[in-house]
């Protein structure tokens, strides 16, 4: 029996590695959701024996149920980044909404927080609205060296994107949380998703370091690999503080789908202004991106309007003001 020809073997093959790629990012999808309810509930035991997280305890912290979902979460997030090896980032990315079905299911379950009608019809428009963002991002240049990245990490308008980040984050720490991160659930995510859009920046560099040494050519001497695992450590750390923080604070159905617009949207950006994405657009891909934002948007807004009412006594969250009762 004769070998396949070349041109065919390369397609069976990219085939399969696509078929590796999905089946990874679906697995990711699920995991990921699943933590945001273990989570919840590792939260909620712990809330009981003592401080709350949302109002700066850390008993959780003892609590197993917590680690479990903290442990199903990198087991999702290692699945994720092993995804993006097999398969484009095309493929990989819209998937990610599927944690919201997952977790806005489980919660409906497991935490009793149910979804009413309008919520899913939100939910249904930030997975629209964020898979047509993601589809019309042009493909992006990868980096062949860790000092390609911080060449692309000191241009002057990524300076400014990280100063914006920077200052954003420190505002929403020093003052609108004192105030309002109670009361305003993007108080929180504002912070988780600002800081994980420069996350995404360091992990890829410390990717391609890791790749580069197994390959024979090592980039643990240079200084720049370090300060990038420096950062990537640093923002995954207050990702998780304040994921913690609006997960004890705010109906787990609602903090996955806005987490998951938020950060996607300024990931999206942080990458276009690094790596220069956006450059030879075409107007018919721009607009369908302003379409899709415009999608998010509402979606967001749906799904913040019809935050279930726990009790008379439950706290009130505002979108576009900062008040206690609407």
């Amino acid at each position: 029996m004769s070998a396949a020809p070349p041109a065919r073997a390369e397609l069976l093959m990219a085939m399969s590695d696509n078929a590796r790629g999905l089946v990874l990012a679906v697995a990711s999808s699920a995991f990921i959701g699943a933590s945001f309810i273990l989570k919840k509930k590792g939260l909620k035991r712990a809330a009981s024996d003592g401080t709350r997280a949302g109002i700066g305890g850390y008993t959780y912290l003892l609590e197993p149920l917590w680690w479990t979902g903290m442990v199903t979460m990198i087991v999702g997030e290692v699945a994720n980044f092993v995804a993006y090896v097999y398969a484009p980032a095309v493929l990989v990315t819209p998937l990610g909404a599927l944690s919201i079905i997952v977790s806005a299911f489980l919660a409906h379950f497991m935490l009793k927080e149910r979804l009413q009608r309008m919520g899913i019809v939100g939910c249904v428009c930030c997975i629209v609205g964020s898979v047509v963002i993601v589809i019309h991002v042009p493909q992006e240049h990868t980096p062949s060296s860790v000092q390609e990245i911080w060449d692309l990490a000191t241009q002057p308008a990524f300076l400014i994107y990280v100063g914006a980040t920077i200052s954003t984050v420190l505002a929403l720490v020093l003052y609108f949380e004192p105030h309002y991160g109670q009361t305003n659930i993007l108080v929180y995510l504002g912070i988780c998703s600002l800081m994980g859009s420069l996350t995404v920046v360091s992990i890829k560099a410390i990717g391609i370091a890791i790749k580069l040494t197994l390959e024979g050519i090592s980039q643990i001497a240079y200084p720049q690999t370090w300060f990038f695992v420096t950062v990537a450590a640093v923002c995954v750390v207050t990702q998780l503080n304040y994921l913690n923080k609006a997960l004890d604070t705010f109906n787990a159905a609602i903090v996955s789908p806005v987490y998951y617009v938020m950060f996607t949207t300024l990931t999206i950006v942080a990458s276009a202004i690094m790596f220069k994405d956006w450059s030879g657009q075409t107007a018919s891909s721009i607009a369908s991106e302003i379409c899709g934002f415009i999608t998010v948007l509402l979606g967001t807004i749906i799904l913040h309007s019809t935050r279930e009412q726990e009790s008379a006594n439950a706290r009130v969250v505002c979108w576009w003001g900062f008040c206690k009762k609407c």
